[in-house]
Order: C-alpha cells, then structure tokens, then sequence
C-alpha cells in the first residue's frame, strides 16, 4: 500500500482515539458533577481530574490487555472448565462418575435440587392390649 495511506489510517485512527477519550471523559466528568455532589455532598472534579479517574479505574479493575483470565470472556472460561472437569472424569470409573455427578447436582444445582428431600419418619405400630 501507498506509504500516505498509512499515515492517514494512523491519523484517523489517533483522531477517533482522542474523541472517544474526550467523549467518555465529559461524559463521565458530567455525571460525576450531576449526582456526587448532590447525593453524597462530594466535591465537583474538573475534565483533568476525570481523565485520571478514569485511568486509575481501568488500572484497578480493568487490567491492561487482553492476556491472562482477565481477559477472557465468560465462554472461553465455560469452556477451559468443561475441559478440565472432562479430563478429570477420564480417569474415573463409572461409579466414581455418578457418583461425582451427584455430588455436584447436589452443590451446584439450581436450588430446589440442593435440598435434599427430608425422608418421613416411618410410623411405628404400638401393639395395642
């Protein structure tokens, strides 16, 4: 490709980084204005200060990439599960299977399976004189 294609694909793509950080920014800083300081008697924060809000909440609970478990999404994690629990199930015997099976129906079920059913006492016959 055209080297100038290039430098005009980076430019742009600065040019909508900047405007989407500008964006989220205001958006951000306006909310914050609105409702902290009427809610929480809070101070008011400028542009400059939501910008490091910002990045301070995506260093605290964003991570910076996309490596790691931080990253991942929830069906890639279903899915390394599903493959560990099937690994370790390889090794079982069936008994050992069922077994685990109803274990985990039991803990991880939804919750009218978690109890388990309360067996009723079995009447006893009192001889009678």
């Amino acid at each position: 490709m055209n080297r100038n294609s290039w430098l005009l694909r980076g430019l742009r793509f600065v040019a909508f980084a900047a405007l989407f950080v500008a964006a989220a920014g205001f958006v951000t800083m306006s909310l914050w204005n609105w409702l902290v300081p009427v809610l929480f008697h809070g101070p008011s924060i400028s542009f400059a200060q939501t910008l490091g809000l910002l990045l301070l909440s995506r260093i605290l609970f964003g991570g910076w990439g996309r490596g790691g478990q931080a990253g991942m999404t929830w069906a890639r994690k279903k899915q390394l599960w599903r493959e560990k629990i099937e690994s370790r199930m390889a090794d079982m015997t069936p008994e050992q299977q069922e077994k685990f099976r109803q274990k985990m129906q039991v803990a991880c079920g939804p919750a009218w399976m978690r109890r388990q059913p309360v067996e009723a006492p079995q009447p006893t016959h009192v001889e009678q004189r």
